[in-house]
């Protein structure tokens, strides 16, 4: 509200000012000039030794707000995503990681801007103007093609992939988020993710997080999905099918949606028990990290399944142990991070291991007597201990974290004793959630819980590739 001052009002301001020496605060000193900006590119890679192209440098990704039409008929994806991140440097150039798919446009902050592509995978954006150190901005990039041609290495890079009944799932890992948005590929930099997808009435989008809003309109149906607990890049997905959805909630209200594609409609009862698996794992893991809980039930014979957050990824194969197991991952994997892929053993050493606790839970099994078999059987196996638990060496990631990392979870087990671990359990994923960690971050917390030298045993069992000594082989109980 504005109001006039009547004149009597001024002129007693002006006799006071005169008279008694009244007085207007100072104006306020004005603000320094901004420091002098000094952009530079930001890096091409963010540092991973095993992948040092991997995504960027120069910001942080704070959000992505992914929008796709798909159109399943003819196998075409058009995007319009926009990146939100902050600058970590003075820019003017920087890139971000998108494979195949053609660029028609990007815009910073509203602006036309400059871009090319280089490399196999890199899309360098300059700006019209540098972007300051500190400062939050948003680039917004308009592509499309066909994602299922774009070339993927095999093993656990899936990248996009039509379904067998014509429509499409992504999932992967280093790999996936690449193959249909702009983003920096890299799980260091964590951001949050919305997806908004549009695709013909008669099909079905189940992403991430919670589902916010569904809409109809001439022909198309538009779902949007919000995941606001950061998320890495590999852990992002969609699937776009006919699916049946069945929609539930954990007792403490989160949202769980089960999506079964056809031919995958018989694994529902499976589905049905995920509040039993997240309330068993809650009680050894801690409180559930994410916001939301559920997964996609694919009838594809890939030859793995993926903890995308809040609703892993299931092959047709997956049975209800590979639920446990992806589930766990939502603790070891997604709420903590690793920093580095060589340090893949936090998330699947940790998940495996859950196996084992679910079985000695629910079917009362023995796991030293169960350990101690697996021992006589790989005793006389010498490639079986030269996998490498931690540093194994690029493309050789997944050799040995799912079997020999089950057995040295279970030694470690008995070398700390049942108290410390159990707080190991619970207190490592509290300490580093939503965030990075390495393997070696582990080594120390463990060592300083469970105030034992562990050094050898370590070293044995994760740094080493023979079979480890009779004093870290069979520690506590298992000497027995």
């Amino acid at each position: 509200m504005r109001s006039r001052v009547p004149a009597a009002g001024l002129i007693l301001g002006v006799v006071c000012a005169l008279i008694i020496g009244c007085s207007a605060d100072p104006p306020p000193a004005a603000s320094p000039p901004p420091p002098p900006m000094n952009p530079a590119p930001g890096a091409s890679g963010a540092g991973d030794p095993y992948y040092p192209m991997d995504g960027n440098g120069g910001y942080d990704a704070v959000e992505y707000q992914v929008g796709i039409t798909y159109e399943p008929a003819k196998g075409r994806l058009d995007g319009d995503t926009t990146v939100i991140a902050k600058a970590t440097q003075d820019l003017n150039r920087y890139n971000l990681d998108l494979r195949g798919l053609t660029v028609q446009s990007v815009e910073v902050e509203g602006k036309p801007a400059k871009f090319a592509r280089e490399g196999e995978f890199e899309l360098v954006v300059t700006p019209a103007e540098p972007i300051r150190n500190g400062s939050t901005f948003r680039t917004k990039v308009v592509y499309g093609g066909d994602p299922s041609a774009t070339p993927k290495a095999g093993g656990s890079e899936n990248g996009w992939q039509k379904s067998k009944s014509g429509g499409a799932f992504i999932v992967g890992e280093p790999h996936s988020a690449s193959f249909w948005y702009p983003v920096n590929e890299t799980p260091r930099d964590k951001a949050m993710f919305n997806l908004t997808a549009r695709v013909p009435d008669g099909w079905t989008v189940v992403s991430n997080g919670r589902e916010i809003q569904k809409t109809a309109a001439n022909g198309w149906t538009t779902t949007s999905w919000q995941e606001r607990t950061p998320v890495a890049a590999y852990l992002t997905t969609v699937a776009i099918d006919k699916f049946t959805v069945d929609r539930m909630a954990l007792p403490d209200g989160t949202p769980l949606v089960n999506a079964y594609a056809p031919s995958a409609e018989d694994r529902r009862d499976t589905g049905r028990r995920l509040p039993e698996i997240i309330g068993f794992l809650t009680s050894k893991f801690g409180p559930y990290p994410v916001d939301a809980a559920g997964g996609i039930y694919l009838d594809e014979d890939i030859h793995f399944s993926l903890e995308t957050q809040t609703r892993p990824t299931y092959a047709k194969w997956a049975d209800l142990i590979t639920v446990v197991h992806e589930t766990a991952h939502q603790w070891f994997g997604d709420s903590v991070t690793l920093n580095s892929w060589s340090d893949i053993c936090l998330n699947e050493c940790l998940a495996s291991y859950a196996q084992w606790l679910w079985q000695e839970s629910r079917d009362n099994e023995n796991l030293d007597d169960r350990y101690r078999a697996a021992l006589e059987i790989m005793r006389g196996s010498p490639d079986f201990w030269t996998s490498k638990l931690v540093g194994m060496g690029a493309g050789q990631e997944f050799h040995g974290v799912y079997d020999k990392g089950i057995l040295a979870m279970h030694a470690l087990r008995r070398k700390i004793g049942e108290g410390a671990f159990g707080r190991l359990m619970k207190e490592w994923p509290a300490a580093y959630r939503n965030a990075n960690a390495s393997w070696a971050d582990f080594e120390a917390f463990t060592i300083k819980l469970s105030e034992q030298d562990l050094r050898p045993f370590f070293d044995a069992w994760f740094h080493g590739t023979a079979i480890p000594p009779d004093a870290e082989l069979l520690p506590g109980t298992l000497r027995g």
